[in-house]
């Protein structure tokens, strides 16, 4: 069996695991996680071998972008202490008590146990934000999680690529020590000239099919530029996405916004995808190379480092939420957040895809790298399905899901919204005018009267039934050849378009699980 006859089976497996995942209200890293295992499993599957810089690159760099992306700079500016605590405190803490364990229960060289702790150390939002985008915690928790996993994974893999160089290097001498420095503001300032250099570039691509093309080009070629000029590739990534979103987003074409977020979507997942695969494959040859006893060792190594990662989470999201809590009651505040949410919160500590992919980029020989591996593996199977399968349930037993009064809120935010849009039209005579401004008020009004609502239902049912006859006719105008195939797909486009426009969001959105 060929690579790509194991990957096209394991998409069919993620597609089937995606649709038990949806009805279960699960996770789909935790899906993916076990079709891994099943992987691992299967006799007969190839392994495929991929260079550990490509590794990297392929899988870190477009999670990342993605991320950061999706995370605005006031944000990170509102919530920047317990992302610090979290994403900076909570990853050296980890690293550190992972480390000792690898240091003296398996015996690695101490950078080579700081590896394991930076390989180990970040949580995969995907994970988590995939039950929370479903369940509806608060606002606050949720902002918190994505940006931690975020600036999470930036920390450890600063960490990590330290690590790795100095065993490699085989100490910190006044190279390394020089290199490591520059690193990390070299990224900085590399990722932010490149993002005044590509937001000028973009407008030259905008609306068109090299737009999306020059989406990856950039991000692969940053990586590299980044890895070549010896700066942090990580931080490169980060600064560039967080630069361009904070000052694009809003302002790019809706037609580049839609096809991006749809494109980038996909990728990602893919990349999930295939990273399980070829983990999969790593520990079936693991399991085969081990003799019978060091592999036993080796699992009771990885279930304590499971523990532990678990409950390093636990304690520092706990003693924070302590700390914040004694010092609003000092200050007259109200608590910023509640046990409950403390809770939630370092039970939202699934790894994923930088975990694996950091372990599939160890060297060859780097010391006890099938132990790392394994170890890595099993603290992301165990994680993903243990805390992923359980995370809904939690949410539901601390009294944390927030559905009913987040869609009351967001109905509030649609109408502000609306009401802004009809404000612009003061002014405005005429008969178009006065039509579009009765049917955006009747939008505006379907958010606080019954009566309305009921009315916009109607609306909307109408103009349903008015794009069915546009399908019907426009599939006969197709079948007797009276439109080529692409008058056809641009009639077409235009009715999707107009249907989507009307759709309720429940309908128009792609289920992520």
């Amino acid at each position: 069996m060929t690579f790509f006859e194991s990957l096209l089976i394991l998409m069919l497996v993620a597609i089937v695991l995606l649709q038990v995942s949806r009805r279960l209200s699960v996770p789909y890293p935790s899906m993916l996680a076990l079709a891994g295992v099943a992987v691992a499993l299967v006799p007969g599957a190839p392994y495929f071998a991929l260079d550990p810089e490509i590794a990297l690159a392929l899988f870190i760099a477009p999670a990342l972008l993605d991320a950061a992306f999706d995370f605005p700079l006031n944000t990170a500016r509102r919530f920047w202490l317990p992302l610090v605590v979290f994403a900076l405190g909570g990853v050296v803490v980890t690293t550190a008590t992972v480390a000792v364990a690898g240091y003296v229960m398996a015996g690695l060289p101490i950078a080579a146990a700081i590896v394991l702790g930076a390989i180990v150390a970040p949580p995969d939002a995907a994970a988590s934000t995939a039950v929370l985008s479903t369940m509806s915690v608060p606002r606050t928790t949720d902002a918190i999680l994505r940006g931690e996993s975020l600036f999470n994974d930036a920390a450890a893999l600063l960490i990590f690529g330290a690590a790795l160089a100095v065993q490699s290097a085989g100490g910190l001498d006044r190279e390394v020590t020089t290199h490591l420095v520059l690193a990390v503001p070299g990224g900085i300032l590399l990722g932010w000239v490149a993002a005044l250099v590509i937001r000028r570039l973009s407008a030259f691509v905008a609306g068109t099919l090299g737009g999306n093309l020059l989406q990856f080009v950039q991000t692969f070629l940053l990586w590299i530029l980044a890895e070549h000029l010896e700066l942090s590739a990580v931080l490169a990534i980060v600064t560039f996405a967080m630069t361009i979103a904070s000052t694009s987003e809003s302002l790019s074409s809706a037609r580049m916004r839609v096809q991006s977020y749809a494109v980038w979507t996909v990728v990602v997942f893919v990349l999930n995808v295939v990273a399980f695969l070829l983990m999969g494959m790593q520990v079936r040859d693991i399991y085969a190379d081990m003799e019978v006893g060091h592999f036993a060792e080796a699992l009771l190594f990885s279930a304590v480092i499971v523990a532990i990662v678990i409950a390093t989470r636990f304690a520092l999201c706990l003693a924070y939420n302590r700390i914040e809590a004694w010092r609003a009651r000092r200050d007259g505040r109200e608590e910023p957040a509640s046990t409950r949410q403390a809770i939630l919160a370092s039970w939202c500590g699934m790894r994923g895809l930088v975990s694996l992919a950091t372990a599939y980029a160890l060297p060859a020989d780097f010391p006890e790298r099938d132990m790392v591996v394994l170890t890595a593996f099993s603290v992301v199977i165990a994680t993903l399905v243990l805390q992923g399968l359980t995370l809904s349930p939690l949410i539901r037993w601390l009294g944390l899901d927030r559905r009913h009064t987040s869609a009351q809120e967001l109905s509030e935010m649609r109408r502000r919204v609306v009401k802004a849009g009809i404000g612009r039209l003061d002014g405005e005579t005429g008969t178009e005018a006065e039509k579009l401004r009765a049917k955006l008020t009747m939008e505006h009004q379907a958010f606080d009267d019954p009566d309305r609502a009921a009315s916009m239902d109607t609306y909307r049912r109408l103009v349903l039934l008015f794009i069915a006859g546009q399908r019907t006719e426009l599939e006969n105008l197709r079948a007797s050849y009276e439109l080529n195939v692409d008058e056809y797909n641009l009639l077409l486009e235009e009715i999707d378009w107009r249907e989507l426009s009307i759709l309720p969001e429940d309908d128009r959105r792609i289920e992520e699980i």
